[in-house]
């Protein structure tokens, strides 16, 4: 038997299912996964026979224009990348950067219009009103202690905020947003550019998307509609090598879960109420459910976000944050329900009170064989980022240091495969809510050192370098040829809308939010708002936002005893 059948077994098996009832029961089980991972089985595409074609990407005056356009406008876009890296601005929060990213596409012609869905920091922006609509998608937020010098190739952080009891770093570009939102948007440019020096008829639109690192934006942007009319839609993402995919992602809900007590001093703790306690008893409850109650492509992870501030204070309110990520959400709303009965418990167990709160969810990824295939196809005939011998060291000096094989950077691309039979979970990203409203193409591209995991200060080192300045420019030659090829033949446009009809067929997608959730929010400087023509709040956000007090009486150990002699 194959090493492919034996894996087909495994992912049926997952579902309850033997061999023999084959992809039409797994898609009755849920079809979503069927959409992603059935899809490619029931029109027999296997990974052990696939050879990816070629002679799908065709030479043309207009890519010619948009490659040279990013090659003469070079040092603008990466510029912008390390304006971007140095803003370093965390989730929703992102006032400096996206500002930035909307003053280059506004001198290149597209028109801007800020808080989609009621989101400050997001803007769509638009260039053209005829023919097929493609998106790109540019995203600029940072990560929280993920601060790093610019190409130091040992843990350096930039901002070290000292405190005697707890210090911390501030934040970085540890996934390489910054190298996205810059690419992106030089692609858009370029195809935009071409479009007007070729006559061409499309419409090109870049949405800049806030808190994509907190999977927020994207999802209430697709409920509220604001990615509606779109032909194709395609994006990039740093990686430690390069490639295109049609691959599937995990599902995800965000969920916090505060525990609020009664306040006292730690050292006459009888009658205190420990939001704490809470937190942690939830955290280990939730921890048994691993073994017997997580699938081997389930995932959650938790953060501790106020604990208290001082030993001999009993902290009244404190909340852990989780991520709960699945194959589908289905499956992702199975994992939630079992982790929202340890919240309960645990706060019964702690004599606290719960309050849970739902953040933002977000679907697995719909991939596209046909986008996948042409993207591939641009890649192999544009070539890999190319790096220089610094670039290999400064690499190899960051791998030192994490204890990571000294590979350097990875210099060519790798062969495009169709997705593995089994899923085994993995990371997520909100463009998969988009991508189950129009056919979607991803790449991904070599901006940090071979080996090292995305969320790292290593990425960070690498990402305002030579390192990222490279692969965010391939990155852009990479979309921008793949959009023009998509309005220059337009059958290929039209094989990846049918393959995105087939897929879909039988699917309703339903955002995952709940209807009357407000998306987490801050106040923007009155600056920013100034500049965008924005007013606060957004219509249909309720701010301030209720407060959350513990109000919670002291416990009682019952009636006083007579000491004892």
């Amino acid at each position: 038997m194959s090493s492919y059948e034996v894996r087909r077994r495994r992912l049926l098996q997952t579902f309850g299912l033997t061999a023999a009832a084959g992809t039409a029961a797994m898609m009755n089980a849920d079809p979503v996964l069927g959409a992603s991972l059935g899809y490619d089985e029931r029109i027999g595409v296997r990974p052990a026979d696939y050879r990816a074609p070629t002679g799908l990407a065709k030479p043309s005056a207009a890519k010619n224009a948009a490659l040279a356009w990013i090659d003469g406008n070079a040092g603008e876009i990466t510029a912008l990348s390390d304006q971007i890296w140095e803003f370093a601005e965390l989730s929703l929060r992102e006032w400096k950067s996206s500002l930035a990213v909307a003053a280059l596409l506004r001198k290149y012609g597209f028109s801007i219009q800020w808080g989609p869905a009621g989101f400050p920091a997001a803007f769509v922006a638009t260039s053209g009103s005829q023919g097929p609509v493609l998106g790109f998608n540019a995203e600029y937020d940072a990560l929280p202690g993920l601060s790093q010098k610019s190409g130091v190739g040992g843990h350096d952080p930039l901002v070290y905020n000292y405190d005697a009891y707890g210090p911390t770093y501030g934040a970085g570009h540890g996934d390489a947003h910054n190298t996205l939102g810059a690419g992106a948007t030089a692609a858009a440019i370029a195809v935009s550019q071409a479009i007007r020096a070729q006559g061409l008829q499309a419409t090109v639109k870049v949405f800049g998307t806030t808190g994509e690192e907190q999977l927020v934006g994207k999802p209430f942007m697709v409920k509220a509609g604001v990615y509606d009319g779109l032909d194709a839609f395609l994006d990039w993402h740093p990686f430690g090598s390069t490639l295109a995919f049609w691959n599937t992602t995990s599902a995800l809900a965000s969920a916090t879960f505060t525990f609020l007590g009664a306040a006292g001093h730690g050292a006459t703790p009888l009658g205190n109420k420990s939001g704490l306690d809470g937190a942690l008893l939830m955290a280990t409850m939730s921890e048994y459910l691993r073994e017997k109650n997580v699938a081997a492509s389930g995932r959650f992870h938790y953060a501790v976000i106020n604990g208290g501030g001082a030993p001999n204070v009993t902290p009244d309110m404190c909340s852990i944050w989780f991520f709960m990520r699945e194959g589908s959400p289905a499956r992702v709303q199975v994992l939630y329900d079992k982790i929202l009965e340890c919240a309960k418990a645990a706060a019964q167990a702690s004599q606290t009170r719960l309050v849970h709160k739902f953040h933002s969810g977000t679907w697995n990824l719909l991939g596209n064989k046909v986008g996948a295939e042409l993207m591939n196809d641009n890649m192999q005939s544009i070539g890999p980022p190319v790096f220089s011998d610094a670039d290999h060291a400064l690499a190899k000096s960051v791998q030192r240091s994490l204890g990571k094989p000294e590979v350097g950077m990875a210099t060519s691309l790798v062969p495009l495969t169709p997705p593995p039979p089994v899923f085994g979970g993995g990371i997520s990203i909100d463009t998969a809510d988009v991508s189950w409203h129009a056919p979607t193409a991803v790449a991904l591209a070599a901006t940090f050192p071979a080996g090292l995991p995305n969320h790292n200060w290593g990425v960070t080192a690498a990402a305002a370098t030579n390192i990222g300045h490279q692969g965010m420019l391939s990155a852009a030659r990479y979309l921008a040829a793949t959009a023009i090829d998509l309005i220059t033949q337009p059958d290929l446009l039209g094989a990846m809308q049918e393959e995105f009809r087939q897929r879909t067929e039988g699917v309703r997608w339903t955002s995952m939010i709940p209807e009357g959730t407000q998306p987490p929010m801050y106040e923007p400087p009155a600056d920013f708002l100034a500049q965008t023509g924005q007013k606060w709040p957004p219509k249909g956000i309720t701010w301030p936002v209720p407060e959350v007090v513990a109000t919670e009486r002291l416990g009682s150990v019952g009636p006083d005893l007579p000491p004892v002699t």
